[in-house]
């Protein structure tokens, strides 16, 4: 898949925004305690920038970075770095190796892939705050056809927004996994945070026909105001094989995120 061409005019086109925001001369907060990820109760947590599968519209601050870590099947890891470059931007790469954990050989590793998100608006009680972002990293590497099963999310637009009750959010948005195809797909997702201790999340991604979106839920338990540690369940309901024989059912996943500042 060749995506040179777009991913360097996207990153010229974020790069530009981020500028603009820096040449402010003043930090970027929020507008309201619900955007970034936090509760209106003025939580002291990090920003959920991301669910499961799913992006929210929460960024690191200026000076910030996370490291995310996911084991998966068959003794897969995926890790992430992430850093805020600037007011409203992060920039990531993500490294996926199969086979790292157990007595499964050879281990096999997959180029690295980037990630950047840029948050353009902040949002109020009435509108969601909303960022677009890029992300190349899929899920489950065919090595048959040199290829993820599960497609990255390429150029996706998100909205996030505090609803109904404090700690209830809602995430919705839609990304173009493949500019061969500029098929849009579609993903929905809700989060809740009980007392700043759990965040219970399902998702519901990958959505442009029924069979092969994708149904996510877990939770994330907040052990330090930096340190998150998650149990979820992915692709809940499927059934079947991919052409390289990997089930396309039910995947159990752990994976831990510390964030930090520099």
């Amino acid at each position: 898949m060749t995506v040179r061409r777009p991913l360097a005019l996207i990153l010229a086109v974020v790069l530009a925004a981020s500028q603009g925001f820096a040449a402010e001369g003043k930090p970027s907060k929020p507008k309201d305690d619900a955007d970034e990820g936090r509760s209106s109760s003025g939580s002291l947590l990090q920003p959920d920038t991301d669910l499961i599968d799913i992006h929210t519209a929460g960024v690191l601050d200026y000076g910030g970075f996370s490291s995310r870590t996911r084991f998966f099947s068959s003794g897969g890891v995926m890790q992430w770095g992430n850093f805020g470059v600037f007011q409203r931007l992060n920039i990531g790469a993500s490294l996926n190796v199969d086979k790292l954990l157990g007595t499964a050989t050879p281990v096999q590793l997959t180029r690295p892939d980037l990630q950047m998100k840029l948050r353009f608006y902040d949002g109020d009680r009435m509108i969601p705050a909303f960022a677009m972002g890029f992300d190349g990293q899929g899920y489950l590497y065919n090595r048959k056809e040199l290829r993820y099963n599960q497609r990255q999310r390429g150029l996706y637009f998100v909205g996030s927004q505090e609803v109904g009750l404090p700690g209830l959010q809602a995430h919705a948005g839609i990304n173009i996994s493949d500019f061969n195809s500029n098929a849009i797909f579609g993903s929905m997702a809700s989060s809740y945070n009980i007392r700043d201790k759990v965040l219970v999340m399902a998702e519901w991604d990958n959505i442009n026909n029924y069979e092969d979106s994708r149904l996510n839920a877990g939770f994330r338990v907040y052990i330090t105001q930096s340190f998150n540690l998650d149990f979820a369940v992915r692709g809940i309901g499927q059934g079947g094989e991919f052409s390289n024989g990997v089930s396309r059912g039910a995947e159990r996943i752990v994976q831990f995120k510390y964030t930090g500042n520099f």
